[in-house]
């Protein structure tokens, strides 16, 4: 009799428990997988049915990074990914305070940024590859960031736009009274208000620059390229090496993993603060 009074007074919140713990799977057990795959020998990475315990091991840790260059990879990704993002962020910042405060362009600029995310990627590649050879950017670090900024940057701009337009202009205009200018009372009181906005525009940059594969594969060569493209030189014409391609994959995940860990934490503790004490 108590069980069914408590499941009446608590079902709907068991079925959010249960849809919710059922999407959570959906999202886990591939990534879970692929970890799996990248612990297992060749043979039991094949074998059907799958082989559940074993003894793992670091081969196909020792294959990427000894067959292939997976290390200069790896520095690229991070390279090219870091410096687009922290470039969106620095000239993107600029931008959306000034549409923010002083409607620089608002709301044609803000629409036309908008419109750019809704071209295909593929529409852009021949003029993008084009302008790279003429300026001798192909198969440069350069030549790739420029091309992320260019698809970037709008979209780094209309985010933070609206965190600008949240915070108080009665803030900077305090600080102008007590003698800073507009460009202190923006680099001390602004930025600093608006730091979990520039962490999630920058986190969303960096997911996006390091998943990228399209302008990757176009734009860099062999010394160049970038893990999402490396991982797909794993598939040859001899078949997919399955335990190589998820030890790669499972490196490909684990920053962005880490790195959405670690800003979770200080976008909370930032939220969490005030602006005034």
């Amino acid at each position: 009799m108590k069980l069914v009074i408590w499941l009446r007074r608590n079902l709907g919140l068991l079925i959010t428990h249960l849809i919710l713990s059922g999407a959570s799977l959906v999202i886990l057990l591939p990534i879970l997988w692929v970890m799996r795959t990248s612990f297992a020998n060749r043979l039991i990475a094949y074998k059907i049915p799958p082989v559940w315990f074993f003894t793992p091991t670091l081969e196909n840790y020792r294959i990427i990074f000894e067959k292939y260059p997976f290390q200069k990879y790896f520095y690229n990704s991070i390279l090219v990914s870091a410096a687009a993002s922290l470039v969106a962020l620095a000239l993107g910042a600029l931008a959306a305070y000034s549409i923010a405060r002083f409607k620089t362009g608002d709301p044609i600029l803000r629409l036309s940024m908008l419109s750019t995310q809704m071209l295909p990627p593929i529409t852009l590649v021949i003029p993008i590859f084009l302008l790279a050879r003429i300026f001798h950017l192909w198969d440069s670090r350069l030549g790739l960031v420029l091309a992320y900024l260019s698809f970037n940057l709008p979209y780094t701009v209309w985010i933070l736009i609206g965190f600008f337009q949240g915070i108080p202009v009665d803030l900077e205009e305090a600080a102008m009274i007590d003698g800073c200018s507009r460009v202190q009372a923006f680099w001390r009181v602004t930025i600093p208000v608006s730091l979990p906005g520039l962490l999630a525009a920058g986190v969303f940059n960096f997911i996006l620059n390091w998943n990228e594969f399209l302008f990757a594969l176009i734009l860099t060569g062999r010394e160049t390229r970038t893990l999402p493209v490396a991982i797909a030189s794993l598939w040859t014409q001899q078949g997919v090496q399955i335990g190589a391609v998820s030890a790669a994959t499972f490196l490909v995940i684990l920053p962005v993993i880490i790195l959405t860990w670690v800003i979770q934490k200080s976008l909370v503790r930032n939220l969490t603060f005030g602006s005034i004490k």
